[in-house]
């Protein structure tokens, strides 16, 4: 993948980063659900089963890079990502209307458009989708009543199971998944905002979140219980990690 072409203006739109005034406006009247977790924790698969509630619109993230085939088959433009051009999402990030935007390993812009949330606004729904941590916190500090859950597995052997599972990957690429997961575990225990949710099985999954989003409801033994399986991965991938 090609290197940014306009890496500088973009370090320097983001560096000072605000949203519009009509951009957090149009956050105050939507609510906003974010799912974050390591890979293999299912996260996908709850998304897709809340969306066929109709309760939920799902938010596509804006990307500048390329489209990608996976599996065989070439990503969309409005399924996987909104594929636009670089100065099209610089115009956008200058003119604030980025919920959270960042650059990728210096290749790549992405970020959530507050256009996707004024759709959900606009349906009725409620609007969801995937981020990872910093993601998380960039749009908590614009939106401080969004809904952020960490899905976690409901143990680490059955993680490692699933990780396994997914296809040919090489202990370089499996080693950097950990290094990421462990990452994401510590800095979401740092936090009180995180509901944590035990992906044991995806119907009590998706009961819990519809439970929290729709109703407000909050089980604080789930939570404890989250939130001791989240210390017991984060221990669990430390020990992985010092063994490689």
């Amino acid at each position: 993948m090609n290197d940014l072409v306009r890496i500088a203006d973009f370090q320097k739109a983001l560096q000072g980063y605000h949203l519009s005034k009509q951009a957090l406006q149009s956050l105050s009247q939507t609510e906003l659900v974010l799912l974050v977790a390591p890979t293999a924790t299912g996260r996908n698969t709850i998304i897709r089963q809340l969306l066929k509630t109709g309760d939920y619109h799902f938010v596509v993230s804006d990307t500048t890079r390329l489209p990608r085939v996976n599996d065989g088959v070439l990503e969309q433009n409005g399924r996987e990502y909104w594929f636009r051009t670089e100065l099209e999402v610089l115009s956008d990030i200058q003119q604030g209307k980025y919920l959270e935007a960042a650059i990728i390993h210096d290749q790549q812009v992405s970020g959530i458009s507050v256009r996707e949330l004024e759709k959900a606004r606009d349906e009725g729904k409620i609007a969801v989708t995937d981020t990872e941590v910093l993601g998380a916190e960039n749009a908590i500090k614009y939106k401080p009543d969004t809904i952020a859950l960490f899905v976690l597995p409901p143990s680490f052997d059955e993680w490692q199971r699933r990780l396994r599972q997914r296809g040919t990957m090489d202990d370089i690429e499996f080693n950097r998944r950990m290094t990421s997961a462990y990452k994401e575990f510590a800095m979401a225990l740092q936090h009180e905002h995180y509901h944590f949710i035990i992906n044991d099985s995806i119907e009590h999954s998706v009961q819990q979140i519809n439970e929290i989003a729709k109703l407000g409801t909050i089980d604080p033994e789930s939570q404890q219980q989250g939130r001791a399986l989240a210390e017991q991965l984060l221990l669990a991938t430390q020990a992985f990690l010092g063994t490689v």
